[in-house]
């Protein structure tokens, strides 16, 4: 007999099932006694009596424990129906129950929606934690909506293309994480802050139209909306100006709430755009919250800002980009740029969701001249310039489209769109708030001498420091 799967058995009054999945709830009434069972489709009860020759067997079953159930499907009475569930008019009669695994009894309840627990028992316990019905929601629309996002993309001429995950450590704002090579002692890797320089190389490469759903990494201050690892939503485009971008996302991005969001309400159509001078002289902030009830999560009040200056000043009083050095500066003016960089403007753009950024991009610079200027304001001089990005200037050298692109940070998204508060409620297994990742137990000292050695890495003070599980 083939397996049935839990929502299904709704339409099976009558017939014989098979069921597999985990004991939620047990209740004992009299001679009868009650599972109800779940998988990842829904729930169902499942009863069993005492002149059963499985009630024996069924009475040593305890929560969370894993059984295959082979029963009869039978409509319940009218006044024992339960409305709330899609499998509330009927259960099934046990015929047959196997444990295939037992539990040890849980840490907590995966029956709640989790928040009444600390994030350090949850995290410690994630593949607990993933049983509860919020989160496995979470994840199936996190598939769901890669799903849409992705085929929309196919349709539009785009190629999904994997870069490199071990990469060269270049200075673009947040700090590296980097990883030793073995084979070249004293050298390392560096993990991608995100795809850039690989996706202006595509270009280019003549591709066009680049597009995945790229894995970054940022050793920096973590709060609700960070993680060291997370997601981007990555586009390039050759030959395309900064309108054509905004009118692409807008267009995506509505098609797709419409599609799997249908009880979101999208506040104005067409996406508002605001200039970074404006939204900073009206709100303070160049992630404004735009709904009209802050407290509405399902109102979606999207607005692009554009207009963002080229460079600031960061904490040394040092020019650095506001975006990014590869973002294409409005004046093209290599002498005006270096003479007056208070004064640039950026062909940037960010579009923002009820106070959250939610993607960022530019178009990029394509001239060797123009991009030389940006990266001698930020204070590199030329031989740091050729030893970073040499590699850029040399492709460049051979011809590169005028390009640009956008980068949504997809979590992010997510996060809102679900009406959670932290983007770890829409990863599988995200770090802990202080980035570390209890369940494996990472980061962790616990590597070996050899390893060490093979690596060239010594420990200069000469201690370890606890591992943190």
């Amino acid at each position: 007999m083939k397996r049935t799967l839990i929502k299904d058995t709704s339409l099976c009054a009558g017939k014989e099932v098979k069921i597999f999945g985990f004991i939620n709830t047990i209740r004992t009434h009299g001679s009868l006694l009650f599972f109800d069972v779940r998988d990842h489709s829904g729930i169902v009860q499942v009863v069993v009596t005492s002149d059963n020759n499985n009630y024996e067997t069924a009475q040593k079953i305890k929560p969370e424990w894993i059984v295959e159930i082979v029963g009869e499907v039978k409509e319940r009475p009218d006044k024992m129906k339960n409305p709330e569930i899609e499998t509330g008019g009927v259960e099934i009669e046990i015929k047959n129950i196997v444990v295939l695994s037992e539990a040890e009894t849980v840490p907590f309840s995966v029956s709640s929606d989790g928040r009444e627990l600390s994030e350090e028992m949850r995290m410690k316990y994630r593949y607990l934690d993933l049983r509860r019905k919020r989160m496995q929601e979470n994840l199936r629309m996190r598939h769901e909506v890669i799903h849409y996002l992705r085929n929309y993309l196919y349709k539009k001429g785009f190629i999904e293309i994997e870069t490199p995950v071990l990469t060269k450590s270049t200075p673009e704002g947040a700090r590296d994480y980097l990883v030793p090579s073995r084979i070249y002692p004293g050298s390392f890797y560096a993990l991608p802050q995100s795809p850039q320089q690989y996706k202006q190389l595509l270009m280019v490469g003549g591709i066009e139209k680049y597009f995945q759903f790229a894995k970054c990494f940022r050793d920096e201050d973590l709060r609700g909306d960070r993680q060291p690892e997370f997601t981007q939503l990555d586009m390039e485009l050759s030959f395309i100006e900064e309108s054509e971008i905004l009118e692409l996302v807008e267009e995506m991005v509505i098609e797709m709430v419409t599609s799997l969001f249908p009880d979101k309400k999208i506040k104005e159509t067409p996406f508002p755009r605001i200039t970074y001078h404006e939204v900073m002289e009206k709100w303070g902030t160049d992630s404004p919250d735009l709904r009209e009830n802050k407290k509405d999560d399902n109102e979606l009040a999207f607005a692009f800002i554009t207009g963002f200056p080229m460079f600031e000043k960061n904490e040394e009083n040092k020019w650095s980009s506001v975006h990014h050095p590869f973002t294409r500066p409005l004046e093209d003016d290599p002498v005006e740029i270096k003479k007056n960089p208070e004064q640039i403007k950026a062909l940037q753009y960010d579009l923002v969701l009820n106070g959250n950024e939610i993607a960022g991009g530019s178009l990029r610079s394509h001239r060797f001249d123009v991009l030389q200027a940006v990266f001698e304001v930020l204070g590199h001089s030329k031989k740091d310039i050729d030893e970073k990005f040499g590699h850029l200037f040399s492709a460049f050298s051979y011809g590169v489209p005028p390009h640009g692109g956008i980068a949504f940070g997809f979590e992010r998204l997510l996060m809102v769109l679900r009406g959670e508060k932290n983007i770890r409620e829409v990863m599988a297994f995200p770090k802990t708030g202080d980035g570390r990742e209890l369940m494996m137990g990472s980061p962790s000292s616990n590597v070996s001498k050899k390893q060490l050695e093979e690596l060239k890495i010594e420990i200069k003070d000469g201690k370890k420091k606890k591992n943190i599980n």
